[in-house]
């Protein structure tokens, strides 16, 4: 059996390339605003991975057992993680992490059941620091050329709300405003109507001055003060929910030509503090850039001259030119460099290192250039 299994994907060629450069991009950018990278095991206990909320996304997490017969999972994100690694670290604590998370659930559209995923936070954290977060995110949106609106909300002011119109099963509606991008919203009101709660579908649709009477609302606007500093445009969506019950102040997503979210966080305690971060998957990101990847390789194909096209090969990659030899037929030299997409190609042969001169062949305009070994 080779199929892959649903919800997998293999990564070659240009989607391998795409998806590394978007990786080096977000690093790049992350270290840029002093964020630290770490990396933690893809594996642990099937108890800390739950946490205290079986009933949350969480509860989609892929189970395993060791020789030992315990009980483990496979991390299915990192913020969970933070609960040990930020231990005794001096606050605030900011770190980035890049890897791969898992998810038992439903594939569909650009959902896959293993992706990569960047994750950003801070621990010991404040509104400032959400605001530093959100810039940091724009800035890799901007610099793979992808359109995105950032939107804002705060779960305190939800429960304000929910509390002032003594809606009962608050993290269950929560969760059942937070399918609205993803289902009918008949099908949403039909399930808020169960819970005696589908009036809040019409308190949320109020003018953005209907909700400064809450006290909560407070915080979304020192949010939009401190990302006008970053020069950040967000928008106050009183429909975003963020469904994962962990979140307690304001919360974040961001959106672009696709239906699903691309990026997603917030505000949450993290033992006695309060951490705040967001995250978005590579894959997803791939599903929305344009930007095109050119690597430019060498192919050197050696005529019965290995010595000198594997010391020319060496001088390439010491100046800094991917390159590579191939021992075989013009031809045949010339097809493989077409099916792996090398754009330039030189020939060394007898007569080439007689004169000391070479042939570079551009493949995609068929140019031939001679130049001084």
């Amino acid at each position: 059996m080779t199929e892959i299994i649903k919800g997998f994907k293999d990564k070659l060629g240009k989607n391998a390339e795409k998806a590394a450069f978007i990786r080096e991009v977000a690093k790049e950018i992350f270290r840029r605003y002093n964020f630290l990278e770490v990396e933690t095991p893809i594996i642990e206990n099937e108890k800390f991975v739950k946490g205290n909320s079986s009933d949350d996304v969480i509860s989609d997490i892929f189970k395993l057992k060791d020789k030992g017969k315990r009980n483990l999972a496979l991390r299915y994100e990192f913020t969970f993680q933070l609960k040990r690694i930020a231990q005794n670290q001096k606050l605030p604590f900011k770190r980035f992490q890049i890897g791969p998370v898992f998810r038992d659930e439903p594939v569909s559209g650009n959902r896959l059941r293993q992706f990569t995923q960047c994750d950003i936070d801070t621990i010991g954290a404040d509104i400032k620091n959400e605001a530093e977060i959100l810039s940091a995110t724009k800035e890799i949106l901007d610099a793979l050329k992808i359109k995105s609106i950032i939107y804002i909300n705060n779960k305190k002011l939800l429960n304000e709300i929910l509390d002032e119109q003594k809606i009962e099963n608050k993290e269950q509606v929560i969760r059942e405003l937070d399918k609205l991008d993803k289902l009918p919203i008949s099908e949403v009101k039909n399930n808020l109507k169960q819970l005696n709660a589908e009036k809040i579908l019409l308190i949320l649709k109020k003018p953005n001055e209907f909700f400064e009477k809450y006290k909560a609302f407070s915080e979304i606007q020192e949010l939009i003060k401190y990302c006008k500093y970053y020069g950040l445009d967000v928008k106050f969506s009183p429909f975003l929910a963020r469904g994962l019950s962990y979140y307690t102040g304001n919360v974040f997503e961001i959106k672009s030509n696709i239906k699903e979210t691309i990026c997603g966080g917030g505000t949450y305690q993290v033992r006695n503090f309060i951490g705040t971060g967001i995250s978005f998957s590579i894959e997803r990101l791939m599903a929305v850039t344009n930007i095109k990847i050119e690597i430019e390789r060498i192919l050197i194909v050696s005529l019965n001259q290995d010595k000198k096209a594997i010391s020319l090969a060496k001088f390439l990659r010491k100046k800094g030119k991917n390159a590579s030899v191939y021992f075989g037929k013009p031809s045949k030299a010339l097809e493989y460099a077409n099916s792996y997409g090398i754009k330039k190609v030189i020939i060394i042969g007898t007569k080439e290192v007689k004169i000391k001169k070479f042939k570079i062949k551009d493949m995609k305009t068929g140019k031939e250039t001679l130049l001084k070994l």
